[in-house]
């Protein structure tokens, strides 16, 4: 009896032990469930961003100026001063270059003459026509001898005109010497040089306008109908944060042949002196009925009968809110939604059917779209 008591004392101590454990345990266990109700459901949340439905597009191009004029000398002559270098800003009647005058300034002598010699033979011409007049009234002359006297001083006039205005032209190819800018602009390149003789028309000095600025790309031909009606703006890569509306002003009728793309010239009404010609620019093409749009995960979507919904998870208190959403197309793996949301709003991305409205939830990671 004493060695059965014996035997049998360690044997309880360790059941004691053994039940001791799984009490402890069982209440670890049930302890656990209530720490993670308290903090709340564990979930993956997805954070909604609203954008262009197609994305924008941008292309580099280099800034040229609208109209940029070749300006040369209206009459031929020897180049004596050019008063401009390149680079350097001209306004409208600086003058660009000067000719030599001295051929020209004495044709303008010569018709000064004439139309001093015209003018005394008209008035000869007239005397003789008034005589011819009274003779013939008095009956002294004959008609052949008035029309005569008429005929004399008709050329005579036209003689005169003809005089006024040789020395008009003169005057005018006189003034034509000097080569002037006709608007405000910069001089880009200068084709002539003192002493060079140059003809009537010939490219002397170009000139870029500086009244309004275009700035020049290529544009490939899956993206042509957006340039002809999206919308487009420019940034300089030397002011990066500066946008400035862009209008398209021209379009190539016919591709490159070695590049594919078309050139497109879109004009910079609001561009100022900072806008320098030659700076690089980037284009940046959008739609003009540009739809805004979300992309969420499809697992998020939450559909029982009463139409697409989210999840919406509250930062501060980790509630959730069902809330109706608008879809407007369904991809591989994305739902796409115009509206329902906010913009920025945290959704649950999964485990939805297995939510309930009235628990807390708790962010353990985040999905970025």
């Amino acid at each position: 009896m004493i060695g059965e008591a014996i035997s049998s004392r360690p044997f309880r101590m360790l059941t004691a032990i053994s039940l001791t454990a799984a009490v402890l345990a069982l209440a670890g266990c049930n302890d656990k469930p209530a720490e993670q109700a308290a903090a709340g459901r564990p979930v993956l949340v997805a954070g909604v961003r609203y954008e262009a439905e197609v994305p924008e597009r941008s292309f580099v191009g280099t800034i040229r100026p609208r109209i940029e004029s070749d300006l040369g000398f209206r009459v031929a002559g020897k180049v004596a001063k050019r008063l401009v270098e390149v680079g350097q800003q001209v306004e409208p009647g600086q003058s660009l270059a000067v000719l030599d005058e001295v051929d020209l300034r004495l044709q303008a002598e010569q018709a000064d003459a004439e139309y001093r010699a015209a003018t005394g033979v008209v008035g000869q011409a007239i005397a003789a026509e008034n005589r011819a007049k009274e003779l013939r009234v008095k009956g002294w002359s004959t008609d052949a001898q008035l029309d005569q006297s008429k005929a004399a001083a008709d050329e005579a006039r036209a003689r005169l005109v003809r005089a006024e205005r040789s020395v008009e032209l003169t005057r005018n190819a006189l003034s034509y010497t000097t080569l002037t800018a006709d608007a405000r602009g910069v001089v880009t390149a200068t084709l002539i040089e003192p002493g060079q003789v140059v003809a009537s028309g010939q490219a002397a000095i170009r000139v870029a306008r500086s009244a309004e600025k275009e700035a020049v790309v290529a544009i490939p031909e899956t993206l042509v109908a957006r340039a002809r009606d999206g919308v487009a703006h420019v940034s300089l890569w030397s002011e990066p944060g500066k946008q400035y509306v862009a209008k398209l002003r021209e379009l190539a009728p016919m591709a490159d042949a070695a590049t594919r793309t078309y050139l497109a010239k879109f004009s910079l009404p609001d561009a100022g002196d900072r806008v320098e010609l030659g700076m690089t620019a980037t284009l940046t093409l959008s739609d003009a009925d540009r739809e805004r749009v979300a992309r969420v995960p499809l697992s998020a979507l939450f559909n029982q009968g009463g139409g697409p919904a989210l999840y919406v998870v509250d930062r501060a208190t980790g509630a959730v809110t069902l809330q109706p959403v608008t879809v407007k197309a369904y991809e591989t793996n994305d739902v796409v939604i115009t509206g329902g949301v906010p913009d920025g709003a945290r959704v649950v991305a999964m485990g939805v059917q297995k939510l309930d409205p009235a628990q807390k939830v708790r962010v353990v990671a985040s999905l970025s779209f």
